[in-house]
């Protein structure tokens, strides 16, 4: 449970960070990151390359982080469910010894 909370921290903390992040283009005038973002699209430039892949850079790894967490979750899930198959309990009192 810990180590969710502390996911859950950083992930918001990465999006707040993102929010604050902003590319240098977009200082100079309000429209840049539109011609910039119009001109990537004509040219067939993907779009990250442009000012764009940073403005979503905390919500990138956050969406990866929530991932790690699902994964991590159904890892812990399947490991209940083997110790639940081999004695046919869950309770930790009873799960003291590593031999089948």
């Amino acid at each position: 449970m810990s180590i969710e909370l502390m996911f859950n921290a950083v992930n918001i903390a990465l999006i707040a960070f993102s929010r604050y992040t902003i590319p240098q283009a977009m200082t100079l005038s309000k429209s840049a990151l539109d011609e910039e973002i119009g001109l990537a699209l004509t040219n067939g430039t993907p779009l990250g390359d442009t000012a764009l892949n940073t403005l979503l850079t905390g919500q990138i790894f956050s969406i990866f982080i929530i991932a790690v967490a699902a994964a991590e979750v159904a890892l812990a899930l399947g490991i209940v469910i083997a110790i639940y198959r081999n004695r046919e309990t869950v309770d930790i009192t009873n799960i003291n010894l590593m031999k089948g």
